[in-house]
């Protein structure tokens, strides 16, 4: 790819992206000059995005809501309920609002194709139509949708496709944040990988690491490492169009301990978030009310 062609970028997404997505997005196009050529977005997934950002009270479709995930999740229901009444409370959480893929002005003159995934066993692999037109007009491709992908898609582009996960692959695959948030690290990094037919085990692009002060509640976690992450993809694709790169390929036995997502709806694991995030809470008001109780008593002193 010569400098006068600018890296063509594709994107695969749900039908909205996260905020912070948005923001990674708009920093590669910007800071390196690359082209988003294409979006393809998944033709399964929930159209009316823009409804998850405002939370003012909690309602009768809520708890609906509440007992068809519990269904699923359990224990760990509870820790998601936690987080909408946060909402609720005024944490806005403004990195996950969600953004129809076609109100993004960075993707605003790529391409768009929806397709259908074929779905075996949780993974997703893409039409042969999709993936013709994804060799034909990108390069490299982020994955920010669709879920666990494999076939001829993640060879279809000259870069192949990358995708983060948040947190170190060397120590935390699968869950990542929740698992790391459980078990009180103080530090926690984020893989940006080039996937392969495994979960958590594809070649690192990029890799860094944070401190976890002051994160009170494990959205706060999510929160700090998904501000790496806009910062990540930049680097993670200027790496690849660096011909003297060479991306980290991790052994078996180099992998760290895969943490299903079973785990979590179990009640020891989802007892401990749910308690550290409402201790959490309770930590972060008192601490911020300090200051203002410390002058308020400060002035009266002083006036008197």
């Amino acid at each position: 790819m010569s400098a006068a062609h600018p890296l063509r970028v594709g994107v695969l997404s749900e039908s909205f992206l996260y905020e912070w997505q948005v923001r990674a997005l708009e920093r590669l196009r910007d800071q390196t000059g690359t082209e988003l050529s294409l979006v393809v977005r998944n033709a399964d997934s929930d159209a009316e995005a823009e409804s998850w950002n405002s939370k003012d009270r909690i309602t009768l479709a809520d708890v609906r809501e509440f007992v068809d995930t519990f269904r699923l999740e359990r224990a760990w229901t509870f820790v998601l309920a936690e987080r909408a009444l946060g909402r609720v409370l005024g944490d806005e959480q403004p990195l996950w609002h969600r953004r129809s893929v076609e109100n993004v002005d960075a993707v605003a003159d790529a391409d768009h194709l929806a397709c259908e995934p074929l779905t075996d066993d949780g993974w997703n692999e893409l039409p042969d139509d999709a993936v013709d037109t994804i060799a034909d007009r990108c390069d490299v491709v982020v994955r920010f949708g669709f879920g666990l992908v494999r076939g001829d898609v993640l060879t279809a582009p000259e870069y192949g496709v990358v995708s983060f996960h948040p947190a170190d692959i060397r120590e935390y695959r699968g869950m990542g944040p929740p698992a790391i948030f459980h078990d009180g690290r103080s530090r926690a990094g984020t893989t940006l990988q080039r996937l392969d037919e495994s979960i958590d085990g594809g070649e690192i692009v990029a890799y860094d690491e944070v401190s976890l002060e002051g994160c009170y509640t494990l959205w706060d976690v999510f929160d700090r490492l998904a501000t790496l992450q806009v910062r990540l993809l930049s680097e993670g694709v200027a790496n690849l169009r660096d011909p003297s790169f060479e991306p980290e390929s991790v052994p078996d036995d180099r992998l760290g301990e895969f943490y299903y997502r079973s785990q979590r709806r179990t009640v020891p694991f989802a007892a401990r978030v749910l308690a550290k995030n409402v201790a959490g809470r309770v930590r972060r008001r008192l601490e911020n009310r300090e200051p203002l109780e410390e002058g308020v008593q400060r002035g009266e002193r002083t006036e008197s």
